[in-house]
């Protein structure tokens, strides 16, 4: 999900949408400042700053990420004092004046920006167990268009890169999540299926807001050679063949830009 900013009509839609980001954490914050030469005088001059907060929250039932891109900063505070903790949210406080937008993080005001627009990026998905997994034992993708991939289709993408797989379709002794439409594990064909079998895991859920789909990959069990092989090949299999925004614990990654993203925190992690 996209949205851009600029209005009071446009914040309330915000707030509304996210409620607040009640009781939900920042996870990242980043600023960058754009200089210009000016051949004139023969320096550097400011041409804007912009910072972007990413917060991860849960709302009716769902677990989102949220990106929040604001441009054209003229204001920003970030104070942490020794024993604070600004990255905890309980309501965040906004407001649309005399042109500008103006975003409290805390009710201390140590996270503060103002700014002339932002753009809202986020990817959400059910919440499926109580307990958590490992971000790297998890990749979300939000597609853009109506159809998503089918079950036969990731058997076949995975059956052409010569990592052949069953199918097992997941029975839930509870109610699953309403916007869940299929469930169920990829093992591979080479191993017995069973429940202390190593596996992927397939969500496939519409969107909790909007057009699209939605689609999730676990591991189940541990994290081994072939499993994150079965992960690795769908991810990119599908960002190729569909236009979305892929989810790695609290980094948005546009689908485009997954396995140049993909390539280089592998490399990260083999030095």
């Amino acid at each position: 999900m996209q949205h851009t900013i600029k209005t009071g009509e446009d914040l309330r839609w915000l707030i509304v949408h996210t409620g607040g980001f009640r009781s939900g954490y920042v996870t990242d914050v980043q600023m960058s400042k754009r200089r210009l030469f000016d051949e004139e005088s023969g320096r550097d001059i400011p041409a804007g700053t912009t910072v972007s907060v990413t917060i991860r929250y849960q709302a009716h039932g769902s677990i989102r990420v949220a990106k929040l891109t604001m441009t054209g900063v003229t204001d920003f505070s970030l104070l942490e004092q020794e024993g604070a903790d600004c990255s905890s949210l309980d309501v965040i406080q906004a407001e649309y004046s005399a042109g500008r937008l103006r975003f409290w993080f805390d009710p201390q005001g140590e996270l503060y920006i103002v700014c002339d627009e932002a753009h809202f990026q986020e990817v959400s998905a059910p919440i499926v167990s109580s307990h958590l997994f490992a971000d790297l034992a998890r990749w979300t993708f939000q597609g853009h268009t109506a159809d998503g991939p089918t079950v036969q289709w990731l058997l076949d993408q995975l059956d052409k890169a010569g990592l052949p797989c069953v199918w097992t379709s997941t029975t839930r002794d509870g109610a699953a999540h309403p916007t869940v439409t299929w469930e169920g594990d990829l093992t591979p064909a080479d191993r017995p299926t069973g429940h202390n079998t190593n596996a992927v895991r397939v969500m496939m859920y519409k969107p909790l807001a909007g057009d699209g789909f939605g689609l999730m990959l676990r591991i189940l069990g541990s994290q081994d050679r072939q499993v994150c092989r079965i992960v690795e090949i769908l991810a990119c299999r599908i960002t190729r063949n569909f236009e979305g925004t892929c989810l790695v614990g609290t980094t948005i990654i546009p689908n485009h830009e997954w396995e140049t993203w993909m390539t280089r925190n592998s490399r990260a992690r083999s030095i």
